[in-house]
């Protein structure tokens, strides 16, 4: 029995279907975009649409870090290289620029197709609840079964802020 819209999964899957569609939006903003500005709101969009995601997949502490980290630390971040890089002179677009588009929108329909598949014939089994996803528990795992990750994520955080201080120290070239 399929469940109505109007019933709990039926909201349920509706949010996650427009949990999904932010996230796939703010992902072609951030890749489509004509300027950087509208590319980073696009990419911050994209960063609150995974938040959500994890939120939904009931670990509001990995949402919370994601919005914290990502939103607040990278997208900000990569806003302040922007302002304070020299703006770009206007290129003529290339013939490679011009098959590049329907080439990876072919690329991306053929992937998206075929996941889709996969993901409609494949059996979906509900897990029982692992554990609670309290900060404890998280903090426990990370430290001991995930450290690998965890120290991956420090390092790209370095490697943002090393990238921000080397724009901000050469400053806008006039």
């Amino acid at each position: 029995m399929n469940p109505s819209l109007f019933s709990g999964d039926g909201l349920v899957g509706l949010i996650f279907i427009i949990t999904i569609g932010i996230t796939i939006t703010g992902g072609m903003i951030a890749c489509n975009a004509e300027r950087l500005v509208r590319a980073v709101a696009g990419l911050i969009t994209c960063f609150i649409g995974v938040g959500a995601l994890y939120y939904y997949l009931n670990s509001p502490f990995v949402a919370m870090m994601q919005v914290l980290i990502y939103v607040g630390a990278v997208a900000v971040t990569i806003s302040f290289a922007i302002m304070l890089a020299a703006p770009e002179e206007q290129s003529t677009p290339s013939r490679i620029k011009a098959i590049a588009g329907p080439i990876g929108f072919i690329t991306a329909a053929l992937l998206t197709t075929g996941l889709s598949l996969v993901a409609l014939k494949s059996p979906w089994i509900n897990e029982p609840k692992i554990n609670d996803g309290s900060v404890e528990v998280i903090g426990t795992q990370l430290l001991t079964n995930y450290s690998m990750v965890f120290e991956l994520i420090s390092i790209v955080l370095l490697i943002a802020i090393i990238g921000a201080i080397v724009i901000a120290r050469e400053g806008r070239k006039s």
